[in-house]
């Protein structure tokens, strides 16, 4: 059987590109720590892998919502806070001056104190993020939400509801409106004027309904603004419960892909010195089979 020069050539030329290639990807492998280099090294691996990064990606983004929508809850419950601290202040304000002890001037003297109170519970009504959007007003976060018209104050937002996504199927509200203030506003104002200009101890009306008017209003204002306060709290632990179930997921997540993705150094090893092996003996192979020739055995 004869051996053409052509063919030995081309037959070992094969076996260098064959093993420096596979050489040369290992090496490549184990720079990276991946196993998977290309979608054609494992068609089946890669698309377990796809599925499992896009699964990461959308819990990766309800975990980003999640703590976004904390963040507003929290300050959404410090400013109505302020608010309910502001009210308790004024009932107490108001229980003091129904007291049929205090002199007339002494009633005009808790008018400042009411006047602050009654600003600084607008002031907190409408309240601005960091965009200059107002938090209180519903949907409506361009328009501010309690307005003065010099005489009245009145609810200018609406109450619809403003969701954002923490989970497959699972939405949370994030706005709150401030609709009812505006009624204990205008019942302070109340208050106001009838101690500014009253005459008379608080044990006559029309001071003794005016007052008695105003403090039910501020009661029922708190119990409302607290029972939206509630609800904040409630929410922050169903999304603190959310989030680590998230959590979870994504470490789940995470240890699969790099199972299905790492490299085992061992084998890979052993496999790239097997190529370099072979690629030693393809070498010398060439060199040997070069240097045959008739003339060497005449």
């Amino acid at each position: 059987m004869r051996i053409a020069t052509t063919q030995y050539q081309a037959t070992l030329g094969r076996s260098l590109e064959l093993n420096q290639t596979m050489a040369s990807r290992i090496s490549q492998q184990m720079s990276t720590g991946r196993n998977i280099l290309v979608p054609s090294d494992d068609p089946v691996t890669n698309v377990r892998i796809s599925r499992l990064t896009r699964e990461e990606s959308i819990v990766g983004q309800y975990r980003e919502n999640i703590a976004s929508v904390k963040i507003r809850l929290t300050k959404n419950e410090s400013y109505m806070t302020g608010m309910v601290g502001d009210l308790h202040a004024a009932h107490d304000l108001l229980v003091w001056a129904a007291d049929g002890s205090n002199t007339p001037d002494d009633l005009k003297s808790m008018v400042g104190s009411l006047e602050a109170l009654r600003d600084s519970i607008l002031y907190n009504a409408n309240t601005r993020d960091q965009e200059g959007k107002y938090i209180f007003a519903g949907t409506a976060v361009t328009t501010k939400p309690i307005e003065f018209d010099g005489t009245t104050y009145s609810f200018a937002g609406n109450a619809d509801e403003q969701k954002v996504v923490v989970g497959n199927g699972i939405t949370q509200t994030v706005n709150v409106d401030v609709s009812g203030v505006e009624t204990v506003l205008n019942d302070l104002n109340t208050a106001i004027e009838a101690l500014r200009n009253t005459t008379t101890d608080s044990s006559h009306d029309p001071l003794k309904s005016v007052l008695s008017n105003t403090m039910a209003s501020v009661e029922s204002a708190q119990e409302a603004l607290a029972a939206k306060i509630a609800k904040f709290g409630g929410a922050q632990n169903v999304l603190t419960t959310l989030d680590g179930n998230h959590a979870n997921v994504s470490l789940s997540n995470k240890t699969a892909m790099n199972d299905l993705a790492q490299l085992d150094y061992g084998v890979a090893s052993t496999e790239l010195a097997g190529y370099n092996m072979a690629l030693q003996a393809s070498y010398q192979s060439y060199s040997k089979i070069s240097n045959l020739s008739l003339f060497n055995v005449l």
